[in-house]
């Protein structure tokens, strides 16, 4: 080999170091949930911290889509369980949805395990939160998973510019995010607690939101079942996860083998990507007044996640994540 092909070949070898023998910066994602009325809710936030540890995500904020009383607690609980105590906190205090878990999970939660924030006032307005985040950010870098009511992210599209950045919130989503993922919507039709419970916003967002969606559809939530062998786990003690499905799921017979998983499928697929279970079908979501929807295939630039295969191996997956336990500090 002559001096000349040395020196490519040693570039060529430096530049693939470079470049791919680094792990990749960890995206950036909110996560807006209504946590309660249901408890699916408690191991999607399991799983984001799991992946926060592993170093695939960065999680900026956890906001509420609901205002019952102790929300902001609830979530303080369980970021503070995971070590981050500090992580930013929202909640609605226009108009919200207000229900909650009919098992008192959340009552369980407040009163057995440490937080900080007692009152939902002791925290910022949701799309306040949304504003000061996203306007900190370098552009085309968020991911929004959303796993609850699409209020905040109706509010937060028609949002004023304020103290937090000069933009509309239509300019400010089409500058900052890359995407949302959103457990929201039955396929092809149907109708979701998700999008029926408040469909002006449901409505709103879908038609009014500037980049790409990704809904994870009831369809594939309700064929993935989690939570018994978290509860099973005889190592794993004093755990606010573990306590909420010990909890709820004997209160239910369809739970008997684990709760139906809908809020996971969708942090799965914004913290790890779609490919290695789903593929996507590109169309729109068409929401009636209602609250029932369809699917437009005819349509553009949202995407609904279709199962490749059957569901165990996601099952699997999603149960060892939400087994995951605290970094230790």
């Amino acid at each position: 080999m002559n001096y000349k092909n040395l020196v490519t070949t040693l570039l060529l070898i430096l530049t693939f170091f470079c470049c791919y023998g680094q792990k990749k910066e960890a995206d950036k994602v909110i996560f807006d949930t209504d946590m309660g009325p249901d408890y699916d809710d408690v191991g999607a936030i399991a799983m984001l911290h799991a992946f926060a540890d592993q170093g695939e995500i960065e999680i900026l904020a956890t906001i509420a889509s609901t205002k019952y009383e102790g929300v902001a607690g609830v979530l303080n609980v369980l970021n503070t369980y995971f070590n981050r105590p500090e992580m930013p906190i929202g909640v609605p205090t226009s108009k919200a949805i207000e229900q909650k878990d009919w098992q008192h999970w959340t009552d369980t939660l407040l009163a057995n395990y440490p937080h900080k924030i007692i009152k939902n006032g002791e925290t910022p307005d949701a799309v306040s939160l949304y504003r000061k985040v996203l306007a900190a950010q370098t552009d085309a870098s968020v991911t929004i998973v959303t796993v609850g009511f699409l209020t905040n992210i109706s509010n937060l599209l028609q949002s004023k510019p304020d103290e937090f950045s000069p933009l509309t919130g239509v300019e400010l989503v089409k500058q900052k995010v890359v995407k949302l993922v959103s457990m929201a919507g039955k396929f092809p039709s149907g109708s979701e607690f998700n999008v029926n419970q408040d469909v002006s916003s449901s409505q709103y967002t879908i038609a009014n939101w500037p980049k790409p969606i990704i809904y994870s559809g009831f369809e594939i939530g309700e064929r993935i079942h989690t939570g018994v062998p978290l509860i099973e786990n005889k190592k794993i003690k004093n755990s606010p996860v573990k306590d909420v499905f010990a909890i709820s799921i004997p209160m239910a017979e369809e739970d008997k083998n684990g709760r139906m998983s809908w809020d996971q499928t969708a942090v799965y697929v914004a913290a790890l990507g779609h490919e290695k279970f789903f593929d996507l079908e590109e169309g729109n979501m068409v929401v009636a007044d209602d609250g029932s929807n369809t699917w437009d295939t005819s349509a553009k630039g949202q995407f609904r996640l279709v199962g490749k295969e059957n569901m165990m191996q996601i099952e699997k997956e999603i149960n060892k994540l939400m087994m995951h336990q605290p970094r230790k500090k």
